[in-house]
């Protein structure tokens, strides 16, 4: 798996919010949870862990949507009401972006599933990690150091 060629431009469907991403993700990931599901409309979400300083929204103003929890944020576009990203407050250090949303997603492949106790029973996405619900945090400091390996080498 390459990376993506930085800096790495992307936004929501009408184009009313768009981001740039500057620094190399952490790590890729599918989430089978059925919160995902819901608010993809799909069997999960796919997204990318950018470092926080790495990622900034260059266009438009996100507003916050699905749950609307503090702890977890999740920013959608206030026209088409795409699900863009997520700053979860337990992971200041990222912003977790919606990987179908880049404009170039050539390099994308989940390094990591999360949830896979709720996943739908005929949804695959060859990820080399799996967790029934989400890693803990020593975990996540583990698999992000596996995913730097793990991406240098494709």
């Amino acid at each position: 798996m390459k990376q993506p060629a930085l800096p790495a431009e992307g936004g929501c469907r009408c184009g009313g919010v768009r981001f740039r991403v500057t620094k190399a993700p952490l790590m890729t990931m599918a989430c089978h949870c059925t919160g995902c599901q819901k608010m993809t409309a799909s069997a999960y979400s796919a997204s990318v862990a950018i470092p926080a300083d790495g990622f900034e929204v260059i266009k438009g103003e996100p507003v916050i949507g699905g749950m609307k929890q503090a702890d977890l944020p999740h920013f959608f576009c206030p026209d088409c009401m795409s699900w863009m990203f997520t700053r979860p407050k337990a992971l200041d250090f990222m912003a977790n972006v919606r990987a179908t949303l880049f404009d170039d997603t050539s390099w994308y492949a989940p390094f990591v599933e999360t949830c896979v106790s709720e996943k739908l029973d005929w949804a695959e996405t060859g990820a080399p990690h799996g967790f029934s619900q989400f890693p803990t945090m020593e975990n996540m400091t583990r698999l992000i150091d596996a995913y730097a390996d793990w991406a240098a080498a494709r």
